[in-house]
């Protein structure tokens, strides 16, 4: 893809009219998602659950919200519980998203993906990509896994879950209200609601990036860091104060990262690329060789193969409140005990 393929419609989160022609075409989405949703929720199509509990973590809006470091906040999380979690998600971006397959540190991000590729690094969990989520949860608790943790699965109704996760983009929420091609939306407002926990992601600090209401728990993106591509020491951000780098973002909200390294003092020159681009040397032919590259955690892991010393990868970490984890751990420790075998306690 190319950059000019990064911005989304104006009129998803602006003041402009949808064209018409995209509010017909929502229509037509609304009534082909609703009666794929409403085959597995009335049982005319069978859900398959893998016997453990299980966790999506998804969002109803196209594009990213802040799901994968949540989905590395959780598994580190339940691992210092005493669980043993595994990680499901279709790895979107693949070069054969046809194939299942396991990703662990030593996969290719072009044949596993960027994101489980990136949640293995940062986890050391069992990974399992597969178009079908429900085999995939499958597979990891034939490998020992006691709970399963669905990446991006909200909508993958074939997997039946314990619970469900929604994650907002604080600043930018729900866009124009209308569903694609004419909004943001995969689904509407209501099937948010319906999630047992909503998580809003509110960036780096918080401040101008969204407020939480009634209901809504507050997770803040913590970056701290650059790390050498190269490997070496790491250096603190506000090192790179004063000074001008090139910043390469290829997610779903690049203008997040590029602010969030503004707030460190740092003169950005934005290079905004789709989302799970593939890059290629090309990519980095700026210009102005001398200045550093700083990018985000799952665009670095998909350059490594021609990355230098100017190149610096930033990893963010997901804050949450600690009453949130009181919450979600009560949820899933009677998940456990509903689905513990007859006879055996919790």
């Amino acid at each position: 893809m190319s950059k000019a393929s990064v911005q989304p419609p104006a009129y998803w989160y602006g003041d402009t009219p949808a064209p018409l022609g995209a509010r017909f075409l929502s229509g037509i989405y609304s009534a082909v998602t609703a009666l794929r949703r409403n085959a597995y929720l009335k049982g005319w199509r069978k859900r398959r659950h893998p016997g453990v509990p299980v966790i999506v973590v998804g969002n109803i809006t196209a594009g990213g919200a802040g799901k994968t470091p949540l989905t590395i906040a959780l598994v580190e999380r339940l691992r210092t519980e005493g669980w043993n979690p595994g990680v499901a998600t279709r790895g979107y971006g693949r070069e054969d998203a046809s194939t299942a397959l396991w990703v662990d540190t030593r996969t290719d991000a072009f044949q596993g993906g960027d994101e489980p590729v990136l949640i293995a690094h940062r986890t050391g969990a069992p990974v399992r990509v597969d178009r079908d989520r429900a085999a995939a949860a499958r597979a990891l608790v034939e490998a020992g896994c006691d709970v399963v943790v669905c990446d991006d699965g909200l909508q993958h109704y074939r997997l039946a879950r314990d619970i469900e996760i929604e994650v907002v983009d604080g600043r930018r929420r729900y866009g124009n209200g209308r569903l694609l091609p004419a909004g943001p939306l995969r689904e509407l407002p209501e099937r948010g609601a319906r999630c047992d926990f909503r998580v809003v992601n509110v960036g780096a600090g918080g401040a101008g990036n969204g407020d939480t209401g009634f209901g809504e728990w507050s997770m803040r993106l913590i970056a701290d860091l650059a790390d050498p591509m190269l490997g070496g020491r790491a250096r603190k951000l506000g090192s790179f104060s004063g000074q001008r780098v090139h910043a390469v973002a290829g997610i779903g909200d690049p203008e997040r990262f590029f602010s969030m390294l503004r707030d460190f003092g740092i003169a950005v020159v934005p290079h905004a690329f789709a989302d799970h681009h593939q890059y290629r040397a090309e990519d980095f032919e700026f210009g102005s060789r001398e200045l550093p590259v700083l990018m985000t955690e799952k665009d670095a892991v998909k350059c490594t193969a021609f990355a230098d010393d100017r190149h610096f990868s930033v990893p963010v970490r997901a804050e949450l409140p600690e009453a949130f984890w009181v919450a979600l751990l009560d949820r899933l420790a009677r998940a456990r005990q509903h689905h513990a075998p007859a006879g055996k306690g919790a």
